[in-house]
């Protein structure tokens, strides 16, 4: 596995894989008569994530009692080849959450429905406070300030999807415009 730009999985081997796990991508004979090419990388590696989310999902368990170890179990996988770099576990990190983010954010609608609202403002919240952890363990007080800023105002957008949520539910009243 690679996880260095020096000597990165070829869009060939992604292809492989996916193969390997039943996925493999249908392509174009016309525009790719040759199969898929190094420019279509990321997004094998995006069909792959995907594959093996799903796999990770099919293969835990719903119970309380057995979820939490089968969580576990993935987790000490994902570590085990993350390694112990604890800037390059935040780095993945941050990547997977931007991700989240992004998939949350798709409704399909102009305006987010309120829940879906907050929850990518929850997520956007986790990218921005670990981006004021790294800064600030790197000496960088001023994009410090600016993911705690960023933070903050994720925060609210959280604390106001909640309250439209109740609003939409009958627990709270609309609050008056300023």
């Amino acid at each position: 596995m690679s996880i260095s730009s020096e000597h990165p999985v070829s869009a060939d081997q992604v292809y492989r894989a996916l193969t390997a796990l039943g996925a493999e991508p249908v392509t174009d004979p016309i525009l790719r008569p040759e199969g898929p090419q190094e420019e279509d990388r990321l997004h094998l590696l995006g069909s792959l994530l995907a594959t093996t989310e799903l796999e990770i999902t099919a293969a835990t368990r719903l119970a309380e009692e057995d979820e939490i170890e089968d969580v576990l179990d993935t987790m000490l996988g994902w570590s085990s080849q993350v390694g112990p770099d604890p800037g390059l576990a935040a780095n993945v990190l941050t990547n997977r959450l931007q991700r989240t983010a992004i998939q949350v954010s798709e409704s399909g609608e102009d305006q987010l429905p309120p829940g879906r609202d907050a929850a990518f403002a929850a997520v956007t919240t986790a990218v921005y406070a670990l981006s004021a952890q790294l800064a600030v363990e790197h000496g960088a007080v001023e994009a410090t300030r600016r993911a705690l800023g960023g933070a903050e105002e994720a925060l609210i957008d959280i604390l106001q999807g909640i309250h439209d949520l109740r609003v939409a539910i009958g627990d709270a009243q609309e609050r008056p415009e300023e």
